[in-house]
């Protein structure tokens, strides 16, 4: 089974050649390698492929033979004589674009030797912050983003089109990475599409604090536990229970870490940073009978000298 030429230029099997035009016009320019520096090699196959079916489905006989008989039976045509040679994918598409009613320029060549080769403009890039939770940079999380924009329809006519963009925030992901959706942002006559690019942005958390891999938080203790132990109980961005005895005595400012229980680490998610737990004391403002007797038993049962 060979390649499916409709699916190619995304057309019903019914589509007339006003139909087949106005599809080539749109893939042809979304797969042209010029504009796919990123992913070249994908883009040259795709753009051959579509080069390949237009150049089948725009020809009546061939057409017909390829309906009937598929790929298969166009290997049995007689080769095209030397009054129509078959086109090479850059020559169709200076065809189509040499003279576009979209002001693609004239300057596209076979095989795009032409140095003052004019490609239409792309736009700079759209931002928009996409506003995460600390619970869902530790997780991960599947976003979804309604988006409105302005596209060119076939005839030219700009029309309002909304879609719905589906974002998997991986685990461990920092402010400032960017989630780009290629041609996604709005579209002009005589211009490609824009990219649409989210940028992630984090929310303030009552409790942690981020630093690069690892979470900060304070922890706020009385002088007794402070003097004579306690037990932290804490909950992961991920909601355990961590229950941590603190058995050392804490002095103002320490710092306790707990290593592995910080954030993930984007590019190698089996590793975490650290857990920061700095100290706070809260000092009683008097002594009562009750803090002397605490202070008591923290300090072993030594008297306190009055």
């Amino acid at each position: 089974m060979g390649m499916d030429y409709y699916s190619v230029l995304m057309v019903e099997k019914t589509a007339t050649d006003e139909d087949l035009k106005k599809a080539y016009r749109k893939v042809a320019m979304k797969w042209h390698p010029d504009k796919n520096p990123t992913n070249k090699l994908e883009a040259e196959a795709m753009f051959k492929q579509i080069s390949e079916a237009y150049e089948v489905l725009s020809n009546p006989q061939r057409r017909q033979v390829y309906d009937e008989d598929g790929e298969e039976g166009l290997k049995d045509m007689p080769p095209a004589g030397c009054s129509n040679p078959p086109r090479n994918a850059e020559d169709i598409f200076a065809e189509f674009f040499g003279s576009s009613p979209f002001g693609f320029g004239s300057g596209f060549r076979a095989g795009g030797s032409d140095g003052n080769s004019s490609m239409p403009k792309k736009p700079p890039p759209v931002e928009s912050k996409l506003p995460c939770t600390l619970e869902e940079l530790y997780s991960g999380s599947t976003r979804k983003m309604k988006i409105s924009r302005t596209v060119v329809d076939a005839n030219g006519r700009i029309v309002q089109e909304s879609e719905i963009l589906s974002i998997d925030v991986k685990p461990g992901w920092r402010k400032g990475t960017k989630i780009t959706f290629l041609d996604k942002g709005n579209e002009q006559p005589s211009q490609l599409a824009a990219d649409l690019v989210f940028v992630i942005d984090e929310k303030p958390h009552q409790v942690y604090k981020r630093d690069g891999n690892d979470l900060m938080m304070k922890y706020t203790v009385t002088l007794a536990e402070a003097i004579g132990g306690t037990t932290l109980n804490l909950t992961t961005l991920d909601a355990r229970i961590l229950s941590i005895p603190l058995t050392q005595m804490v002095k103002p400012g320490y710092e306790f870490v707990l290593q592995g229980e910080g954030m993930p680490i984007a590019k190698e998610p089996w590793n975490r940073g650290d857990l920061k737990i700095k100290f706070e004391v809260t000092f009683p403002t008097q002594l009562t009978p009750q803090h002397r007797t605490a202070l008591k038993q923290a300090l072993g049962g030594a008297e306190c000298s009055s």
